[in-house]
């Protein structure tokens, strides 16, 4: 038990270090700022903002999602079971037809739909709150981000900063969450197994903030603190494994977990969709460039998905 508890201690730092140090990375460069770049510079930039798209990309879809839908089904699955055996009703009719109705996508759809409905409200309350072109122009100085060598008007996507907010809120949900299963591992192997998968995408998913949080502008103060608050995530959720090891979290507590993170990847690739992929390709410079950029990103994802 003593061995198994440094390995995870040992995993719990590690995670803090590495999302710490990739998130921070892009913050403290100024190499990463695309509003001081120019020619050759802001190209590879641009490039670079589209492998993280990309990466993005298949974060939401071969992780988050792929994990959400996995966890709701396993906890209705147990759900069912325990009611079955509750009632001594051994017919399977009524229960396949629960387990057949996509509850999985549902949540992950009311995710999706929730921070929409948040961005509604607050564009009908604060018609500038998603911020126009104009808006943004006066904001970056006059700098053309979404306009690179076209001399038409490109309508750029919109800047709200409640997208980089819902951004960083599902990845911190998910953080927790994997820190969690971390920390709730029964060995030495399969707790260094599973940290390894989560360090492999993690580094990349982070990294990836910290480029967005630079391209929208945000002070180095509160970048650096976005990114210190999601690096705490992680080892906050370990932390909790840590204090519930040995109980099993029955009851609801299993169910609840698995619709937050159904909520969480919603709200991710709402975020992705709306918000990174079109900021991305609004220019529409070297499209096929862009977009094998963005295929690679997803690519690596799709491959670490085998271990993750």
């Amino acid at each position: 038990m003593e061995q198994l508890l440094g390995v995870k201690l040992g995993c719990l730092f590690a995670l803090l270090a590495l999302t710490l140090g990739c998130g921070l990375i892009p913050i403290c460069f100024k190499w990463f700022q695309i509003d001081a770049a120019g020619g050759h510079h802001r190209r590879v930039l641009r490039l670079l903002g589209c492998i993280s798209a990309g990466v993005f990309l298949g974060a939401g879809f071969m992780h988050m999602t792929a994990e959400a839908l996995e966890e709701i089904e396993s906890q209705i699955q147990k759900f069912i079971a325990q009611n079955r055996s509750a009632s001594g009703n051994s017919s399977g009719d009524a229960n396949s037809a629960h387990t057949e109705y996509p509850y999985g996508e549902l949540i992950i759809s009311l995710g999706f739909f929730f921070v929409f409905f948040l961005e509604s409200l607050a564009l009908q309350c604060c018609p500038g709150a998603a911020g126009g072109s104009t808006v943004q122009e006066e904001e970056w100085g006059g700098a053309h981000i979404f306009e690179l060598h076209s001399h038409g008007h490109i309508p750029s996507p919109s800047k709200s900063p409640l997208r980089a907010l819902v951004l960083l809120l599902s990845l911190s949900f998910h953080s927790v969450f994997e820190g969690l299963a971390v920390g709730l591992q029964p060995t030495v192997a399969a707790t260094v197994q599973l940290c390894l998968a989560v360090l492999a995408h993690k580094g990349l998913v982070v990294f990836g903030v910290g480029m967005r949080l630079v391209q929208l502008g945000t002070r180095s103060r509160w970048a650096v603190f976005s990114i210190l608050l999601l690096a705490l995530m992680s080892p906050l959720g370990l932390a909790i494994g840590l204090a519930v090891t040995g109980g099993d979290p029955e009851g609801g507590w299993g169910l609840a977990q698995a619709v937050l993170e159904g909520v969480a990847a919603g709200t991710f690739l709402y975020v992705t969709f709306l918000e990174i992929l079109p900021r991305e390709l609004a220019s529409p410079e070297a499209p096929l460039t862009k977009w094998s950029c963005v295929a690679a990103g997803f690519a690596f994802m799709a491959f670490i998905a085998l271990w993750a």
